[in-house]
């Protein structure tokens, strides 16, 4: 009940972003109220979309390849065994092809779940730290917080090219409304921030916790320990070609953590150097 709420809020937050864009572009055609219904009937589009297709749409993104038990005996023994673990239904497994080291989950429920993998860090961690990162998925799978982090994924994204597009024309569209245009301005900045935080708010808990219950599914938190630190390493040697909204879908902050650059000032993830003392502290237990 709780998530459905929780999706709901997201869904009425970020469709009205969209709606507010839509009627500063129809105000600057003296047309607003008609800018924002047109913009609503995206936004009731996206949402439907971004609801039943949006695992689909992460996925195409990084081009990730569901495998079959043939394919990749392995990492399919290890889901399994874990999923086990965690009580839920195994979930599809997909490589992507991409020698910077993560992984993410997707899925609408744990039925319809994908536990997805670079091929770096199937090059990077031994069994026992797999394991741990595969833990911490299915607990995001068994958390039942997949589905709001491919939905707040979609709809960031889109929110982000339309306020690129929307930014666009109002600096090069020729039009005199220099009210207008400096609403339609301000509004497709902040868009994109007020997007990025509503992940920023979504992610730093919810990281914490699935670091906890794939410590707990894995059965060793100082493996899972060990592949963050080797992980967030290998991604500040060699970030991420991915896409800023759907960055805190990611195990570790694909972009890295060293630089100051605006991406990591708005990072969905939490402090490395934390989760990876709460996980040594879970030994203890």
């Amino acid at each position: 009940m709780f998530d459905n709420i929780k999706i709901l809020l997201l869904f009425s937050f970020l469709t009205g972003l969209l709606i507010g864009i839509g009627y500063l572009i129809g105000s600057f055609f003296k047309v607003g109220i008609l800018g924002a219904l047109i913009f609503f009937l995206f936004a009731i589009a996206l949402n439907f979309a971004s609801y039943f297709y949006s695992d689909k749409i992460v996925l195409k993104m990084y081009g990730a390849r569901i495998v079959s038990e043939e394919e990749a005996p392995e990492l399919h023994s290890i889901v399994e065994e874990l999923a086990m673990n965690a009580g839920i239904p195994k979930p599809k497994v997909a490589i992507v092809e991409n020698s910077t080291p993560n992984a993410f989950a997707t899925g609408r429920n744990p039925q319809n779940a994908v536990v997805a993998v670079t091929t770096g860090i199937l090059n990077l961690l031994n069994k026992d730290e797999l394991e741990g990162v595969i833990g911490h998925e299915l607990g995001h799978v068994k958390n039942r917080d997949i589905l709001i982090s491919a939905v707040a994924a979609t709809i960031a994204g889109a929110i982000i090219i339309v306020a690129d597009y929307a930014r666009f024309f109002a600096i090069f569209g020729g039009g005199d409304d220099a009210e207008g245009i400096i609403g339609i301005i301000a509004m497709t900045i902040l868009a994109p921030i007020a997007a990025i935080m509503v992940q920023f708010a979504i992610s730093r808990s919810r990281e914490y916790k699935a670091d906890e219950s794939g410590a707990q599914i894995s059965g060793n938190p100082l493996a899972l320990a060990d592949a963050l630190n080797k992980l967030q390493m290998s991604v500040n040697t060699k970030p991420m070609d991915a896409n800023p909204a759907t960055a805190h879908m990611f195990i570790v902050n694909p972009f890295g953590g060293k630089s100051k650059t605006l991406l990591n000032l708005f990072s969905t993830h939490p402090p490395m150097d934390k989760r990876i003392k709460r996980l040594e502290e879970l030994r203890t237990f």
